[in-house]
């Protein structure tokens, strides 16, 4: 099993930042994707950022240029720095681990609100 744990959410206002941090626990082994994930209101969950094996990266198009994804590997913690917010962007963001089996984990989701 892998815990998730998300945090870092929040009110903000649009223009302005967030950093989310995801902190992983448990049997961290065969993990081949980490990334976030957000669901807005009447929306289906979609990818925001993700790291692919070693160090490749995708990003949501919406999001490039503005959202970057890093990790500290000694800590076991994912972060999604969220920069020039926009009230699009309101969600809730979840943290998701994958293993090479196929089968993934899911945090309990951090909400995210931009206000304009």
């Amino acid at each position: 099993q892998v815990q998730l744990a998300e945090s870092g959410g929040g009110l903000v206002q649009a223009g302005g930042s967030l950093r989310l941090s995801c902190a992983a626990s448990g049997s961290i082994v065969n993990i081949v994707a980490m990334g976030w994930y957000r669901q807005a209101p009447g929306k289906q969950r979609e990818l925001v950022a993700r790291f692919i094996g070693g160090t490749s990266t995708n990003y949501a198009d919406s999001v490039k240029g503005r959202f970057t994804i890093s990790r500290d590997n000694a800590k076991n913690t994912l972060y999604l720095q969220m920069n020039s917010l926009k009230p699009e962007d309101t969600g809730v963001y979840f943290c998701n681990a994958l293993r090479t089996s196929g089968l993934g984990y899911w945090g309990q989701g951090t909400q995210v609100t931009v206000s304009s």
